[in-house]
């Protein structure tokens, strides 16, 4: 039976608001230790997503990139100036394979988890996929041992 989402997803989702000033949302990822940050409005949908990469060079900065402009942690601007609102995201019960697949399509390091519902229920990270890959290994790794051994 194919591995679903739902077995590797970080289950505690840390979520933001729009109106959340850009340097509360860095301290904020920085202090959970994410890159990524779901954006919610007040019933709690999910209308959009910020990364780490947005609050380094959000896509509107057009001047030359300096050293001292590598992050913009000014709480004048907000979340929701610089957040991605074409949400791509994965479903509980969507196969390791189909989450992978459309991660790598988009281009995306980590996508917000919906249940049947559409509720938001957790985020599907690089990390948590290699953590799928390891266990992937080692099972197959413990098939071999248990081959060699009969």
């Amino acid at each position: 039976m194919p591995t679903k989402v739902s077995e590797y997803m970080t289950r505690k989702v840390i979520t933001i608001s729009p109106e959340t000033g850009l340097r509360e949302a860095f301290f904020k990822m920085r202090d959970e230790g994410i890159r990524h940050l779901p954006v919610v409005d007040q019933q709690s949908q999910v209308i959009g997503i910020v990364s780490d990469r947005e609050l380094r060079r959000p896509g509107w900065v057009d001047e030359t990139p300096e050293i001292g402009h590598d992050y913009h942690l000014s709480d004048d601007l907000h979340v929701g100036d610089v957040m991605i609102t074409d949400v791509i995201h994965v479903r509980t019960y969507d196969t390791l394979t189909k989450a992978v697949g459309t991660m790598l399509d988009h281009n995306i390091g980590a996508a917000p988890v919906i249940d049947k519902t559409g509720d938001l229920v957790g985020m599907l990270s690089n990390v948590d996929l290699l953590r799928a890959f390891q266990d992937s290994l080692e099972s197959q790794k413990q098939s071999k041992k248990k081959k060699v051994t009969i």
